[in-house]
């Protein structure tokens, strides 16, 4: 069974991998993430989630050595706009307007890469949001509470954010930050199981 090493310092990540009681370690990448809302160009946000998470991972890769490393990238995506973490309280109620009432795309890209050998493994999860209409004063209450401020989109749908959201069409894990169904794909193709990892059966 190789070392499992989650290239994130993100909590929920860390979370829904212990939550299906897997076996890892946290090292988190140092690469900076480009906070605030970006217009898309010409590359897709499917690809750019794919190539920040393969960044992180590899990055962590080579420091590490050895062992399997986990990277992704989260980013919500309305109307060709991608919102990442808001660069303070006055951004994250702007992206929660602008979501308001709207459905929006929440896209991870996972990357595992074998420390060892450098092969990664590279693969996507998009889930579709629709949130709630709500005014300015219920945003700011809720970016009041100082949730919104480390996550993509200015949301968590697995704390108090969850009051705006109306539905979702997906993977639910992907919204909260790591979609496992994916990198349980993944790591099968490294001749790791989720089910049995002690024995890394398939």
């Amino acid at each position: 069974m190789p070392d499992i090493i989650l290239a994130s310092a993100s909590p929920r990540r860390a979370d829904l991998l212990a939550q299906i009681d897997f076996p890892f370690r946290v090292h988190p990448s140092i690469l900076n993430e480009e906070g605030g809302s970006v217009h898309l160009g010409g590359e897709a946000s499917e690809a750019l989630a794919c190539r920040l998470a393969r960044a992180k991972a590899e990055e962590v890769a080579a420091r590490v050595g050895r062992g399997l490393v986990i990277g992704a990238d989260t980013t919500v995506v309305c109307d060709g706009i991608a919102y990442g973490k808001p660069r303070d309280a006055e951004e994250a109620q702007a992206i929660l307007l602008r979501l308001a009432g709207r459905t929006h795309q929440v896209i991870t890209g996972v990357a595992v890469v074998e420390a060892e050998t450098g092969r990664a493994e590279v693969a996507v999860a998009v889930t579709q949001v629709r949130m709630r209409a709500f005014d300015a004063a219920e945003a700011a209450a809720y970016v009041a509470t100082g949730e919104p401020l480390d996550k993509a989109g200015a949301y968590a749908i697995q704390g108090r954010g969850a009051l705006l959201v109306e539905g979702i069409e997906g993977d639910y894990s992907n919204v909260v930050g790591l979609p496992l169904p994916v990198l349980a794909m993944l790591l099968r193709r490294f001749g790791v199981g989720i089910w049995d990892p002690a024995r890394a059966q398939l």
